[in-house]
């Protein structure tokens, strides 16, 4: 299973005091030297902590898999096109929220995202869509023409230990219906040190986004050091 390491947390602490350090790009560099497949980071409508100029320079360095998360609006595709990353993952967003709130809602805004895919892929840009663990949103991702589906982790993270296995179960569900549809099957969100290995016995789960955990423990331990041990992790 691989690890694509969120970096949005880096530009926070930078945006915290307006200065030029810390650099998620530095970050996602040492990320990529200790083993992750992929850099994600979320360029949000606000712009409130990856800015334009990040993507940019992130396209010319990043060597494994840029992905970039997105807003499904006119504006943010018209944004995004020209950057040229390798994936866009559209999420749901609201302005007061502090993180991504929920899986995007595809069956009550089929034209809309459709549009946005439509739009991303024909600019050459795969496309995942963040969703809960519905089969109906699955159904729905499908016909709207998405490349790959990003399960929404967020509900098993936040259970209480004995509900988990159950929400493990609809995180199962959802990704042997998206493989049987032809969709990659992606997934994150409050993934840690300690809930992720139940989610890597998931083996139709191609890839894991995690940055928070990530980047909290590279506060204390160092960006290599952090990214290393998930790797292990997800191998183990």
């Amino acid at each position: 299973m691989q690890l694509a390491v969120n970096v949005d947390h880096i530009a926070t602490i930078r945006e915290a005091r307006q200065v030029r350090d810390p650099d998620p790009v530095a970050a996602a560099i040492l990320a990529e030297v200790a083993g992750a497949q992929g850099i994600t980071v979320h360029l949000r409508t606000d712009r409130r902590h990856i800015k334009e100029r990040d993507v940019e320079v992130l396209r010319k360095v990043v060597r494994t898999k840029l992905n970039v998360e997105l807003a499904a609006t006119a504006e943010m595709i018209d944004v995004i096109l020209p950057l040229q990353p390798d994936q866009v993952t559209l999420v749901p967003e609201r302005p007061q929220e502090v993180t991504t709130e929920g899986g995007l809602d595809v069956v009550s805004h089929v034209g809309t995202i459709a549009e946005a895919v439509r739009r991303l892929r024909d600019g050459r840009i795969k496309v995942s869509l963040f969703i809960d663990p519905d089969l109906e949103q699955v159904k729905r991702s499908k016909d709207v023409g998405a490349d790959a589906i990003e399960i929404n982790t967020g509900p098993y993270t936040e259970a209480p230990t004995d509900q988990r296995p159950a929400y493990l179960g609809l995180v199962s569900l959802a990704s042997e219906a998206a493989a049987a549809a032809g969709l990659e099957v992606l997934a994150g969100h409050g993934l840690n040190y300690f809930n992720v290995q139940p989610i890597t016995h998931i083996n139709l789960i191609s890839e894991l986004n995690i940055g928070h955990s990530i980047v909290a423990r590279a506060a204390l331990v160092g960006m290599e050091r952090a990214v290393a041990d998930m790797v292990a992790l997800l191998r183990g």
